[in-house]
């Protein structure tokens, strides 16, 4: 448990110091025969300042509790 603590402690603060990250994708706009037309799109995937601070919590007390029942 207190591995995992310490792993979700980590992730948490990742998680609110880089807020999310962009992903380019390739689409087909148009195909005929020989010729091709594709699109980059960029797509932002992100996810709220809370959950990296409930994720950092949550290491927080599975690493209290990991060490209140090894002591």
């Amino acid at each position: 448990m207190k591995t995992l603590g310490i792993i979700l402690i980590v992730i948490g603060i990742i998680m609110v110091l880089i807020r999310g990250f962009t992903v380019t994708t390739e689409k087909e706009v148009l195909d005929v025969g020989p010729v091709e037309v594709n699109k980059k799109e960029n797509k932002w995937i992100g996810w709220p300042l809370y959950a990296g601070g409930l994720i950092a919590v949550v290491g927080v007390v599975l690493l209290i509790s990991g060490n209140k029942r090894n002591g």
